[in-house]
């Protein structure tokens, strides 16, 4: 017998990748439910070769339901995630809403699943499980076999993040300003604050009172609370012109000495992860070369002279998929598979 699983914010990016990803890996839904805001009531989206029609989120009853995955904002997580997950239904969220609370577990499952065996395990529990930043998500699946091998003291991280993770707007946006450069004139830019086509902006989210952005916060906060508190991390978010992937120049110093080999042989042996990393022309990743797959891609993987025990590395994954709905659905697979979700009557 199958799960009755609901998607929260189906007619988003994310919801869609949701419904694709749910398909692709033949979860083992009996019943799948598409859900959404009353504007969209009746709009059919698709879920493998099946139709939906959406239903409405407000007056939706979640008694029967066994997994919620939601994607619709943090002010729909706020107001709905927790009456959700006291009719016995699990929520995992995609928002940054939950993730901070202390006692909702922030969840990558090639990184930190065994957190889930504790959280399910307690009497008293909100039965929400947070998704962490697109950003974070695939930068944590690269460390952690790192972090087993030689200890990680020091993490400093850039980010060249698509349009994507600024939804269908800023997708919009771009092309839009894209054409208008070479048809009339660019459009004034509504999303960002600055032109993003063929520019880059270092500037994701508000600014804090400190300098960092709350994007930047964000990753030093999530790989505290999933990987390691200890770890020191810094991190410049830029919005770049990419439709869908998210890169990242991560600069890591380790406690123990390891070469650029080892992590190379480490990281070809860690789950979720595929190492391209060639000497050559073209021997790396790219964010366009990524899209629609679930690995996180590691590429420029060398050693860095100034620091002791220090490494460089290039990550990219699709952060649709990967920094969002893809690592969702691993945790409701993880949740299955550990034997933790129990279906509804």
């Amino acid at each position: 017998m199958g799960y009755r699983v609901a998607v929260v914010g189906a007619t988003g990016n994310v919801g869609h990748e949701m419904l694709n990803i749910l398909a692709e890996r033949g979860f083992p839904a009996d019943e799948v439910i598409a859900l959404a805001s009353s504007r969209s009531i009746g709009r059919e989206v698709s879920y493998g070769d099946a139709t939906l029609k959406c239903k409405n989120l407000d007056d939706f009853d979640f008694n029967g339901v066994d997994i919620c995955l939601m994607s619709a904002g943090s002010t729909v997580s706020k107001a709905m995630a927790q009456k959700i997950g006291a009719t016995g239904c699990i929520v995992i969220d995609n928002s940054s809403f939950w993730r901070y609370h202390a006692e909702v577990p922030l969840i990558v499952p090639e990184v930190n699943a065994q957190a889930l065996d504790d959280y399910m395990a307690r009497n008293e529990r909100l039965n929400i499980i947070a998704n962490p930043n697109c950003s974070t998500a695939q930068l944590l699946v690269a460390l952690k076999p790192l972090h087993d091998a030689a200890k990680i003291k020091r993490v400093v991280v850039a980010t060249y993040q698509s349009v994507s993770g600024a939804g269908k707007e800023a997708m919009d946006e771009l092309w839009d300003q894209t054409k208008g450069i070479f048809v009339t004139d660019a459009p004034t830019p509504q999303k960002f604050t600055k032109q993003i086509a063929f520019n880059v902006i270092p500037h994701i989210d508000v600014f804090m009172e400190d300098g960092y952005t709350k994007e930047e916060w964000k990753v030093v906060a999530e790989t505290k609370k999933i990987l390691d508190p200890k770890i020191k991390v810094t991190c410049t978010a830029v919005r770049v012109p990419v439709f869908v992937g998210h890169s990242e120049a991560v600069n890591i110093e380790f406690e123990n000495e390891i070469t650029a080999d080892e992590a190379r042989d480490i990281l070809r042996e860690a789950p979720g992860i595929m190492v391209v990393d060639k000497r050559e022309d073209g021997g790396y990743i790219t964010p366009i070369e990524c899209v629609g797959d679930y690995a996180t891609f590691v590429s420029r993987i060398r050693e860095d002279a100034t620091v002791e025990n220090g490494l460089n590395i290039w990550v990219v994954s699709d952060n649709l998929r990967k920094g969002a709905a893809l690592n969702a659905i691993q945790i409701a697979e993880s949740l299955i598979n550990r034997g933790l979700v129990k279906q509804a009557a």
